[in-house]
């Protein structure tokens, strides 16, 4: 059974970092692209960042400069570092896993809620 379980948010003041941790469980991780989406109060979710399986990266012009998406799958483990976070970063942050091929499935944790007070 495919399981992404986040972690690492909280409340952090303007300026200050933090880093996400999405653990990934049944398999998948090395053949998914993994991505971080945000969904802010009142406004549309949008995709934060992502790395595709042999490490390319993207991001949302947004967080660009200051946010990094890296992998590490020995671990089937993502992570978004946050840095000079703003207010306006404040969200639920989702980690999600998406497959090609024949049968194209995506996955998605529950999310974790960051906080950025001005």
């Amino acid at each position: 059974q495919v399981q992404l379980v986040e972690s690492g948010g909280g409340l952090v003041q303007a300026g200050g970092s933090l880093r996400l941790s999405c653990a990934v469980s049944g398999r998948i991780f090395s053949s998914s692209v993994m991505g971080w989406y945000r969904q802010a109060p009142g406004k549309q979710r949008e995709l934060v960042a992502g790395i595709s399986t042999n490490g390319k990266t993207n991001y949302a012009d947004s967080v660009k400069g200051r946010f990094t998406i890296s992998r590490d799958n020995t671990k089937n483990t993502v992570y978004l570092q946050m840095d000079s976070l703003e207010p306006e970063d404040t969200g639920v942050y989702y980690c999600n896993a998406r497959l090609g091929g024949l049968t194209p499935r995506q996955y998605e944790g529950q999310g974790t809620q960051v906080t950025v007070s001005s």
